[in-house]
């Protein structure tokens, strides 16, 4: 059996999972759990070239039986699990580092469940779910918010009494673990000194102002809902929507929670699908709408952030939407051309990794982020304990 760290990157829909070195440094394998938690979940296996290795369906519904699952798998492989690196969305103002996960940390995580309700408890339940099939093995918990801990106090204040940020109302960010890998990459495409808006669009959609490496301030706020536009979430809005829902139509807590998280964004505004990919291929009039919503609201977010920064050098593209789709990527880059930015269309059009022209008076890039990698190298000092 070959010892393997074995990083996982829960979700509310899809469990994704890579296997590494035991220093985290190689990866060995990836896989997928795809309608993680339902009774259509679907388990996918590959090697790091591509190789599929298995691909079935998972009989029983539950998240218990799909981590099974993953165990035996990897078994059949030959691999020995010999810890688990966890994304985690929230570790509130606690955990600035990553965090070997003990019954007191598992106490500590439950009560930033408020923070963040539909993602911690997924969260949870995983480290729950190995804890109980295998109880010795080490785990830690690799925190989104981290990377965001040490932001200037400026950027993570809401102006709202001071006794609410001193009880933790104030802005988190998110998508830490995936501005963490891009920002290990800068320095090799030069941009390691940089002024850097890092875009990460996907489902799930931020920016992060990023000087020197390190973030400056981040579009997402006290929850992940905030900033950018996404699949099915409206970034920022007016609070007083919500109380208008409450007070005038009648709204509970759970039909706004609801609303925000499953029937806005791309889904509501097009009224046709939550996919990038679905839309630019249709022509109805919502769905445009949508498109263009979603390429002006992540220009305006990189022209602000440029400000916490107090310039810009570059734009970085990465997630789903922005390593895949170069008609997003040209149409914001299009509101940014006063900023000096032009676009090489067929760099962009190749998915290249420098997508400016020669003649740009700023550069921009597109890069893939590795979460799970990010996470397998910043626990792996804490699992080899």
């Amino acid at each position: 059996m070959t010892p393997v760290l074995l990083a996982v990157n829960a979700g509310s829909a899809t469990l994704k999972f890579r296997t590494y070195s035991r220093d985290g440094r190689h990866l060995r394998l990836h896989g997928v759990i795809d309608r993680f938690g339902s009774p259509q979940a679907s388990l996918r296996v590959t090697e790091a070239d591509g190789t599929l290795l298995a691909e079935r369906g998972l009989p029983a519904g539950d998240r218990a039986a799909a981590v099974a699952a993953i165990l035996e798998q990897l078994r059949a492989h030959g691999d020995e699990v010999t810890g688990v690196a966890h994304r985690v969305v929230h570790g509130g103002d606690l955990f600035s580092e990553p965090v070997r996960i003990t019954p007191a940390v598992r106490e500590a995580l439950e009560g930033f469940v408020p923070l963040a309700p539909l993602h911690q408890p997924v969260s949870l339940g995983v480290i729950d779910a190995f804890a109980n099939l295998a109880p010795p093995l080490p785990q830690a918990a690799c925190f989104d918010t981290a990377f965001h801990a040490h932001q200037p106090q400026v950027a993570s204040r809401f102006a709202i009494a001071r006794h609410w940020h001193d009880q933790g109302v104030r802005r988190y960010g998110f998508h830490g673990l995936s501005y963490g890998s891009i920002a290990r990459q800068l320095p090799a495409v030069g941009l390691g000194d940089a002024r850097v808006v890092v875009c990460h669009l996907g489902s799930g959609a931020s920016a992060c102002a990023l000087r020197q490496g390190v973030s400056i301030a981040s579009s997402m706020g006290f929850s992940a809902l905030d900033g950018l536009m996404m699949g099915t979430r409206p970034g920022a809005l007016d609070a007083e929507v919500v109380l208008y829902w409450m007070e005038h139509e009648g709204m509970s807590i759970g039909e706004v929670r609801r609303e925000l998280y499953k029937h806005s964004g791309l889904l509501g505004v097009s009224g046709i699908s939550a996919d990038m990919r679905d839309l630019l291929g249709c022509d109805v009039p919502a769905a445009l709408e949508a498109v263009d919503l979603f390429c002006y609201r992540a220009a305006k977010e990189i022209a602000a952030l440029a400000t916490a920064m107090e310039g810009l050098d570059a734009v970085v593209f990465t997630a789903g939407i922005g390593e895949r789709s170069p008609e997003v990527r040209a149409r914001i880059l299009a509101r940014l051309a006063w900023l000096g930015f032009t676009v090489e269309p067929s760099a962009n059009l190749a998915n290249a990794q420098c997508i400016s022209a020669a003649d740009s008076r700023r550069s921009a890039w597109v890069l893939q982020t590795d979460e799970e990698g990010e996470m397998a190298r910043l626990a792996a000092p804490l699992l080899a304990l």
